[in-house]
């Protein structure tokens, strides 16, 4: 089989065994690889409502037909599972080197299901899995265990992924760090990792070979992309900036969440902009297979550290006041070292701040904190109470949905999230495509699913307008699912166009653009029937309310807030560009069909 050595590894921690098994090609048929497949897989094997923290969860962890191949930006892979945050289907992804590592140690995907009776590590190699006890690494920070296992193995370049406290101590917002400096941040994939008592996976996996049909083709049109497309002006901006030069074009646009999502507009964006960044550059560093090296280190006083991405500037910092550099970096890095999601951390941060403010919580409710807006010790105390689940961290920990049912007193007025998951870096009230885009994310509030605020207010393109925003919406959600699926990273700007010149020499097929335009949309709707079999229908595609009746501040966006009836048109618009009940959001059965769903999912 092209791209893939044909081999599954499922590892049932409960009774520390494992097998192989073949892989269902005609799945990869329908699929192609990492978020269709593994969807796919766990669709098929999870029964409907079960509890995310049980032992009946699954992780999955997906290659692509392109992991491990010169294909630029192919490094990322998928962790697949139900989400305990949301409860819906959560794909989260992370670049380093783990998921070629897994390839080119013959495994295609990776299956973990059950739980260990004692804290558990996994060592994966090409010979399968060696299940070691983690006792002594119970209670350890992520990067401590990360170089620990390494010199246990005797191999620095085995790929490290583990969780930390937070996810030790099941916190709906932990992440799962990969290498150190990579995480699977959203959903709390670091929590069922913690219920399964697993604190680690290690896998050994040295330079392999992926089987291509034409390789000598591949290879042509991999240097043609790379000139013509990846080095061009669309997908630049990761390599001399990164994602931290979108701080000033976000500013600019009335878009950057500022102190608990009031404002758009940051007095001090200036002090967490890329050319702050850049000041105190350390080093670069990149995925596998990236010409773009677009991940950074910089100086904080006497210590190198992680670069904090825009998401983490814009949540950290801005939404929390903090106009410095290094103490968005302090937190960032205490965060990676417990083991938690930053957007949802800068959120839950800025919403104590805000309870605090308007007299909900007081001091004693938060430990004697003296909380306001840009204080980088207390709000540090207060992320570390969050990493330990300690006092009001305990309650913070389970994100603002259920955070603010437990505080009470109006606390749920100022939750802002959707379908339990916070809002990124992007006000949707500054941006009516990002609202939409929230609105309809099958794994709840996320920018990547679709990424319009690029499309309307950094351009200045009707950006408080659902003009055209559904088509746009449904575009790019499908091709990123596909693109996905390819495990190609975000950063590069591709188009079905392009998806053709890499697959079709690579696995021998005569694919067109519209032949991969009908695969995402087929792995987008078996990810909305996921979410289906679980409950979900229209009212859990929602905005919060304060999307609605509080108007921003500051900039261009300044007195702008979301129509809800415009909003709901345009949710309903959506609903029949995709083909689904408009007043479920159901998939119609006519829509499964055309998709092969029906007959696929024995519907």
């Amino acid at each position: 089989m092209f791209g893939f050595n044909g081999r599954v590894l499922r590892v049932d921690l409960t009774n520390a065994k494992w097998k192989a098994e073949d892989l269902r090609t005609d799945w990869v048929e329908n699929y192609i690889g990492g978020r269709g497949l593994g969807i796919r897989y766990l669709y098929d094997e999870l029964p409907p409502k079960i509890d995310p923290l049980s032992p009946e969860n699954k992780i999955i962890i997906a290659t692509g037909p392109l992991t491990g191949t010169i294909a630029p930006l192919s490094g990322r892979y998928p962790l697949i599972t139900k989400s305990p945050a949301t409860g819906a289907i959560l794909d989260s992804y992370c670049g380093s080197h783990f998921g070629v590592k897994m390839k080119f140690a013959g495994w295609d995907l990776l299956i973990i299901q059950g739980r260990a009776p004692k804290p558990t590590w996994l060592h994966i190699s090409d010979k399968g899995v060696e299940f070691e006890d983690a006792t002594k690494y119970w209670g350890m920070f992520t990067h401590d265990v990360t170089v620990a296992i390494r010199e246990g193995l005797r191999d620095q370049n085995a790929s490290v992924l583990t969780i930390g406290p937070a996810g030790e101590k099941m916190a709906m917002i932990a992440a799962v760090v990969g290498d150190g400096d990579w995480l699977h941040g959203r959903g709390g994939a670091g929590a069922v990792m913690g219920s399964k008592n697993l604190k680690a996976i290690a896998v050994e996996g040295y330079k392999g070979t992926v089987k291509l049909y034409d390789p000598d083709r591949f290879k042509q049109n991999v240097s043609e992309l790379i000139t013509k497309s990846v080095k061009s002006d669309a997908n630049m901006w990761a390599a001399t900036d990164g994602t931290p030069i979108i701080v000033d074009i976000a500013n600019m646009s009335g878009v950057l969440v500022t102190k608990d999502y009031t404002q758009g507009v940051f007095e001090y964006a200036e002090n967490i902009n890329t050319e702050k960044v850049k000041e105190r550059l350390a080093k670069r560093y990149a995925c596998y297979s990236c010409p773009l090296v677009c991940k950074r280190k910089i100086k904080v006083n006497d210590d190198i550290v992680k670069a904090p991405e825009y998401e983490t500037l814009a949540l950290v910092g801005s939404n929390t006041g903090l106009g410095d550099l290094s103490g968005v970096a302090q937190i960032n890095h205490l965060a990676d070292r417990y083991g938690i999601d930053t957007i949802s951390l800068g959120s839950i941060l800025g919403f104590t701040v805000r309870l605090y403010k308007e007299g909900i919580l007081t001091k004693d409710d938060i430990g004697g904190l003296e909380l306001d807006w840009g204080k980088t010790e207390a709000l540090a105390e207060l992320a570390e109470k969050i990493g330990k689940r300690e006092g009001i961290g305990k309650i913070l920990s389970e994100g603002v949905r259920r955070a603010a049912s437990q505080i009470g007193k109006g606390a749920e007025k100022f939750a802002m999230e959707v379908k339990g998951l916070e809002l990124p870096g992007y006000e949707a009230r500054g941006s009516w495509g990002m609202a939409l885009a929230y609105a309809t994310a099958d794994r709840g509030g996320c920018h990547l699913r679709a990424w319009m605020v690029a499309e309307d207010a950094f351009v200045k393109k009707n950006q408080f307008s659902f003009k055209e925003k559904p088509e746009g919406v449904k575009r790019l959600q499908d091709l990123n699912s596909i693109k996905w699926s390819a495990t190609i990273c975000d950063f590069w700007a591709l188009d079905y166009k392009e998806l053709v010149e890499l697959f079709n020499p690579a696995l021998g097929k005569n694919y067109t653009e519209e032949d991969l335009k009908l695969i995402g949309e087929r792995i987008w709707n078996l990810a909305k029937m996921f979410n289906v079999r679980e409950g979900f229908t229209r009212k859990d595609d929602y905005l919060p309310e304060r999307i609605f009746t509080e108007p921003l501040k500051g900039g261009i966006s300044d007195g702008k807030f979301v129509v809800k009836e415009e909003f709901e048109t345009a949710l309903t618009n959506y609903y029949k560009l995709r083909g689904w009940d408009p007043k479920t959001s159901i998939p119609l059965p006519e829509t499964l069909e055309r998709l092969g769903l029906r007959e696929d999912l024995k519907l």
